[in-house]
């Protein structure tokens, strides 16, 4: 799966605009990146990625590109 495509995802998760969303957005910007959403991105990355995360990993979380390098290589 390429950056985009991982873009694209968050976007629709987040119920964010087309291509609003860049590696290097600051997550404490964006309004929708509420506990639904932490929530949300933890079930994405199970069932998309097969990868588990928890409330330690997403405190980690400073940008867009940290989501995506959890996310794993394109």
């Amino acid at each position: 799966m390429t950056n985009k495509q991982k873009l694209a995802l968050l976007e629709e998760l987040f119920d964010a605009e087309v291509g609003s969303l860049q590696p290097t957005s600051f997550l404490e910007d964006i309004e929708q990146w509420d506990s639904i959403n932490k929530l949300s991105l933890i079930i994405l990355m199970d069932e998309e990625f097969g990868k588990a995360i928890d409330g330690n990993d997403l405190k980690k979380l400073i940008t867009v590109g940290d989501i995506l390098e959890l996310m794993g290589e394109s």
